[in-house]
């Protein structure tokens, strides 16, 4: 996911990103710690992922948008 795809979502989109991101981490963790999870480097991108998510949220809070 791209910053400008990140951009374009409107606040409650934003907010529904990091609930299924979160989920999507925790899923991951379950994964690594049973030695079931393929690929590790996924939960690397899945936290950034959160973070460009919410950095977004947070520019847009200082815009005056409310995001709560």
């Amino acid at each position: 996911m791209k910053a400008t795809e990140v951009r374009q979502m409107s606040v409650q989109e934003l907010n529904a990103k990091l609930v299924e991101l979160k989920r999507d981490l925790f899923y991951l963790r379950m994964q690594h710690a049973t030695n079931q999870l393929d690929n590790p480097s996924k939960i690397k991108e899945v936290k950034r992922d959160i973070a460009r998510v919410q950095t977004i949220m947070r520019e847009k809070q200082l815009e005056g948008k409310e995001v709560s």
